[in-house]
């Protein structure tokens, strides 16, 4: 009787110093592993590419290299902007390399690919760049987040903002892509909600060689606004193109659903000015933007992208969450990420929806002229703050988490 009440109180022992564990046993692998999965020569490579890296690592560091008592490993690789590769590169880290976390991935179509991995391997994966409304729509998924933009939030902020200050007629300059429909449909949508109309439209290829027939169609459309519904290379051909057509002299105006300050950079402000666009980040929009934009500038000698930017603000909201629920299980932290609001240097009353997107406000913006510009990247006159609200809209029905 003696032995066995000495075998129920070890049995009675072991199970609360089991209860009593640190929950960071709940970390698999012992190891947070986050991946980059990006452009890193290719387009969007200004973009995304080694700023998103050198984003995601600051973050790591600001955090303390260690998240429920487990190291954070940070790994990278190029999807060459290809579907199938992003695909075979998610699949394998998710599988082989056990990556807790994908992050960036630019160009919707690679993005939706990598989101239908995360779904079959019950894997995490925020994009930063991935940007069409169907992501958190009909292809939403409980293991898939957007953190910096959409199509609609653009196209509303832009569109909406434009057409108000008397710019009702559109013609469009459009990818031919899943992100370039999309950003014309939602602009379109927008456009005509406002009273406003859509002249015509053009789709040009993906890296178009040769952009020039594209906007002397848009020139002899007459349309007040020639939407840019595109991203790089494609928008900086066309605004470099117009301005050697004499858009802008002949009384039209550009307007960009998508452009990054990288892009406006590229171009230099006597090519780019007067363009209007909407972004969810920018370098100079206050102290806390400055202060942490000048810490990146120090690593990479450029300013950060909006969607820069988000990899760091997705990656230390992450790392917060698994900190707080000592868990890095996907759902758990997705669900824990959802309860506190984001509000950082990049996002201003953000938060992550039931339809895991994170809405937050956006701002309306215009490119100066060489002559208001008055320091190195001094690029944009802030126009209007536009609300996430109004700038995202409600949840999509077609999204099966949002609740009817």
């Amino acid at each position: 009787m003696f032995a066995k009440s000495l075998i129920l109180a070890g049995m009675i022992l072991a199970a609360a110093v089991v209860s009593a564990a640190p929950a960071s046993a709940q970390v698999s692998d012992d190891v947070v592993k986050i991946g980059v999965l990006t452009d890193m020569n290719g387009p969007a490579s200004a973009a995304t590419g080694r700023g998103s890296l050198i984003a995601a690592q600051i973050a790591i560091d600001d955090f303390g290299k260690l998240v429920a008592g487990k190291p954070i490993v940070l790994i990278s690789a190029d999807h060459q902007n290809k579907p199938d590769v992003g695909a075979t590169l998610a699949r394998r880290w998710y599988d082989v390399e056990q990556v807790d976390l994908i992050v960036d991935v630019p160009v919707s179509a690679v993005g939706l690919a990598v989101q239908n991995v995360a779904n079959e391997k019950h894997r995490l994966f925020i994009t930063q760049s991935t940007g069409t409304s169907d992501f958190h729509g009909k292809y939403c998924s409980p293991y898939a987040i957007q953190w910096v933009f959409d199509t609609r939030a653009l196209a509303t902020g832009t569109a909406h903002e434009v057409v108000k200050r008397g710019g009702d007629s559109w013609f469009f300059l459009t990818d031919d892509s899943a992100f370039g429909h999309s950003l014309e449909r939602d602009a379109s949508s927008v456009i005509a909600k406002n009273h406003g109309k859509v002249l015509g439209a053009v789709r040009l290829p993906f890296a178009a060689a040769d952009v020039s027939s594209f906007i002397l169609q848009a020139q002899a459309s007459k349309a007040k606004i020639i939407g840019i519904a595109a991203g790089p290379p494609n928008n900086i051909s066309e605004i470099k193109a117009a301005g050697e057509f004499g858009i802008l002299k002949g009384g039209q105006q550009m307007a960009g659903l998508l452009a990054l300050i990288t892009d406006i950079h590229a171009l230099g402000l006597p090519a780019a000015q007067g363009l209007l666009l909407t972004t969810s980040f920018y370098w100079d929009m206050d102290d806390k933007a400055r202060d942490w934009s000048k810490r990146y500038f120090a690593k990479m000698e450029v300013m950060p992208t909006m969607w820069q930017a988000g990899v760091y603000s997705a990656v230390m909201n992450y790392l917060k969450a698994i900190e707080a629920s000592r868990t890095d299980e996907p759902l758990t932290v997705a669900a824990k990420m959802r309860e506190k609001p984001v509000e950082d240097f990049f996002a201003r009353n953000g938060r992550l929806r039931e339809d895991n997107l994170m809405v937050h406000d956006l701002m309306l913006v215009q490119v100066k002229t060489p002559e208001e510009s008055k320091y190195a990247w001094d690029y944009y006159n802030v126009l209007a703050t536009i609300s996430g609200d109004d700038a995202f809209g409600p949840p999509d029905p077609a999204c099966p988490m949002v609740k009817k």
